[in-house]
């Protein structure tokens, strides 16, 4: 394979926009909504984060999901999960909880903190159409048991997936087989870069949220609350040429390749699965 750095390129960049969800949770939606085969296998990334206790006090009450996962990663901040299993558990700072909805759940997402700041990150992860009936189930997962290393110029912080950063072969937490996603939290320090292989078998994308950061050998500005969609394959060079250090997401995932019907917390493949998922929870048997 030539490995060129100048075959991998941002093929579209969009800006965060500010949103609110849940009980008027104010938040920046990173992407969501149209046009969703873009990204696939991804459905949605939303950033929130706040000093203020207005912003994110009201969380999110009991509601539906269906034929999906959601990944909601804390940078900073307290969030209790409920659901209708049971289940209660509590997202702490540096934390990851990996959901999947699959048949169906009914959770809450409600902030354990009345101050102080709350920052993080909520992924949507598509699931194939022979497994969007299965049965829900989730993971909370300490900070101290998400793999994490430091190294000359950076440090990275990996969620899922398998891959080579500068050359050395990183494994995250959670390994996902349909979608193959990795999810990565970079650190990169002032003047200096990294290299990060793109394949083409992965939809592959980076979030810069704090700082900016250049990416491929032209350079291409990717600043601050700024998502690149990348195309092509081959050896990717992400440079800080800042005097502060840069913090970015990498997010990568094998498309299924299937049709996407979303109607709010219900992602299937027809139009028909919407409304029966629809009337499931209107009838008390989403998750049954």
């Amino acid at each position: 394979m030539n490995m060129n750095p100048t075959e991998v390129k941002v093929q579209q960049q969009l800006v965060a926009r500010p949103a609110s969800d849940g009980a008027g949770v104010k938040l920046l939606r990173v992407f969501g909504g149209a046009q969703l085969e873009r990204f696939d296998p991804f459905l949605m990334l939303d950033e929130f984060g706040s000093d203020q206790a207005a912003d994110y006090i009201a969380g999110f009450p009991a509601h539906p999901h269906r034929g999906f996962e959601t990944v909601t990663y804390m940078l900073q901040g307290k969030m209790e999960h409920r659901d209708h299993l049971g289940n209660v558990g509590l997202l702490a700072d540096g934390g990851v909880q990996w959901m999947t909805a699959g048949k169906g759940i009914i959770h809450s997402e409600m902030p354990k903190q009345t101050e102080g700041r709350m920052h993080g990150f909520q992924l949507w992860v598509n699931l194939a159409a022979e497994r969007k009936l299965i049965p829900a189930h989730y993971q909370d997962i300490a900070a101290e048991d998400i793999p994490w290393q430091q190294f000359t110029g950076f440090s990275v912080k990996a969620i899922a997936g398998a891959i080579k950063v500068n050359d050395i072969q990183l494994q995250g937490f959670f390994s996902i087989a349909d979608t193959e996603v990795i999810y990565l939290d970079i650190s990169l320090a002032p003047q200096q870069s990294i290299s990060l292989p793109i394949t083409e078998q992965l939809n592959a994308m980076l979030y810069s949220y704090s700082g900016a950061i250049r990416i491929g050998s032209v350079g291409t500005l990717n600043k601050e609350k700024t998502l690149s969609l990348l195309t092509g394959s081959g050896s990717l060079i992400i440079t800080n040429n800042n005097n502060e250090e840069a913090k970015f997401l990498f997010i990568a995932g094998k498309p299924l390749r299937q049709p996407i019907k979303q109607y709010g917390p219900f992602v299937m493949n027809t139009a028909a699965e919407i409304e029966q998922a629809i009337h499931d929870y209107q009838n008390g048997v989403l998750t049954s």
